[in-house]
Formats: structure tokens, sequence, C-alpha cells
């Protein structure tokens, strides 16, 4: 069982910066392929970026493309979602996921939510205008 925790969301201006962090336990983290989404209110999940168990292979939405990037740390059992350019749009609850399949497909990444088996409670990331 992977238990995930999620921080590093806030509130801040159009044009900031923020990077958010999900720690791993319970499971050998390099196993996983790992993914972040986010969901504001009265819409569903969308994918946001996602990377392979090796960090060697990254694919994000055209919406955050140029703008967020997605890393590993495969030592510290953790991921990072760095955003930059912050939009009023962005504004969501982010959410981390994980997979054990994705992973054992090897630079296998994936955008739907339900190839994920395990997510985190989510940090909120309010982006003002």
């Amino acid at each position: 069982q992977v238990q995930l925790v999620e921080s590093g969301g806030g509130l801040v201006q159009a044009g900031d910066s923020l990077r958010l962090s999900c720690q791993a336990s319970g499971g050998t983290f390099s196993n996983y392929g790992m993914g972040w989404f986010r969901q504001a209110p009265g819409k569903e999940r969308e994918f946001v970026s996602a990377v392979s168990w090796s960090g060697s292979n990254t694919h994000s939405a055209d919406s955050v493309k140029g703008r967020f990037f997605i890393s590993r740390d495969n030592t510290k059992n953790t991921v990072y979602l760095q955003m930059n350019s912050l939009k009023p749009e962005d504004t969501a609850v982010y959410y981390c996921a994980a997979d054990f399949l994705l992973g054992y497909s090897g630079s296998s990444v994936s955008q739907m939510p339900s190839d994920y088996e395990y997510w985190g409670q989510g940090t909120q990331v309010t982006v003002s205008s």
C-alpha cells in the first residue's frame, strides 16, 4: 500500500511560480509511474503531467506545456511539479497519483486517471489575477 502526501500549494498571483511536492511511503517508489492531476470546482479531474519510473519519459497536458515541469527523485521518494507563469485558470486542487503497472511497463506514462491506483489527498493552488 502506497501513501502519497502532497505539499507546496498556496495562494499566489498570476505570473508567479510554485513547486509542488508529493512524498511517497509504503512502497518501492522507483517501481511506480507517477502523475499529477488537478480538479477545479465544478469540473472533472484533469491530467497535468506524468513521469515514468526512471524520470526519463514525461508527458504534459497542452494547457501546461512550457510552463509546468514534472520531475522525480527516487532517492527521496518524491515527485515534483514545478509550475511557472501561473494563470488564474490553473486554480484547482492538485493531486499526485501512483501506479505500479505503469512503473512495471518501463517508460510508460499515462494521462488517464483510471490508470492510477493510489492517490494523495490533494493540495490547493489558488492563482489570483
